[in-house]
């Protein structure tokens, strides 16, 4: 038996292990996207293809890591890695070896998505700016 892969579900994963929220991701994408859209997006069994290239983009993963996204494989990619005696030797000789890109990955991801937060909140600090000189230029009248 196949299992169905739900693209929708798979974008909405892989920004929770992100850390990215649905507004954030939505405004990384442009003006053209909002919250309530991309949680849409989510319930979609198939994306297409442009869109799905778009996400993927901003979530930095191939389209192809999100169409063939599987939790249940991911999770026995890493339980089975900590299983793994080379893993254990190195732990036991205080010599571990890593692989440092994924953590680099991590981190530039972390750094962006400060960024996209600073970003938004500089935007709201804005429009709170605005809306009290607006008010401000009311009650002179």
């Amino acid at each position: 038996m196949s299992k169905t892969i739900h693209q929708g579900h798979n974008v909405k994963r892989i920004r929770e292990m992100l850390g990215i929220k649905q507004d954030a991701l939505a405004a990384e994408l442009g003006d053209d996207w909002n919250q309530k859209k991309i949680s849409l997006l989510e319930q979609k069994e198939v994306i297409e293809p442009d869109i799905l290239k778009q996400v993927a983009d901003v979530l930095k993963v191939t389209p192809d890591a999100i169409k063939n996204f599987d939790e249940e494989h991911a999770v026995n990619i890493i339980s089975n890695t900590f299983k793994d005696s080379s893993f254990a030797n190195n732990t036991l000789n205080n010599n571990p070896t890593f692989n440092i890109n994924p953590i680099e990955k991590w981190i530039e991801a972390i750094d962006e998505n400060k960024r996209l937060y600073e970003r938004l909140i500089k935007e709201k600090d804005e429009k709170i700016n605005l809306l009290q000189s607006l008010r401000d230029e009311k009650q002179k009248k």
